[in-house]
């Protein structure tokens, strides 16, 4: 990877705030047996800001620091979508899928970091 995890998830997380994004939190799994280092994890209110709030995030990486995730998913249902940047996994969930399935506490050591709504 060409940048730092910290400025990527930096971009990240300012591209899902231009959508409004909602109960952002970074999961910092570095000293976890994980498949990456960071998850950062919001909620739209809609399946339509879940498609808008994942489409800002690559977006805005691409324009801000020149990254491009290497591969995506969930676009089809937009009730839960994926962008994999490496070391750094993106989840935009729509509020009652990710309640369903909770990742971020799958990894009960892992360190949770809040970032607080906008609005």
């Amino acid at each position: 990877m060409n940048v730092s995890s910290e400025k990527l998830i930096a971009a990240i997380v300012e591209g899902m705030q231009e959508r409004k994004a909602k109960n952002i939190v970074t999961v910092d799994m570095t000293q976890l047996d994980a498949p990456c280092s960071n998850f950062v994890i919001c909620e739209g209110e809609s399946s339509v800001q879940v498609y808008a709030i994942a489409e800002a995030v690559k977006d805005f990486v691409r324009v801000s620091i020149n990254e491009r995730p290497f591969a995506t998913d969930g676009w089809e249902n937009s009730q839960w979508i994926v962008l994999d940047y490496g070391s750094v996994i993106v989840h935009v969930f729509y509020g009652e899928t990710r309640e369903f399935y909770d990742i971020e506490h799958l990894w009960a050591d892992a360190q949770i970091t809040e970032i607080p709504d906008l609005d």
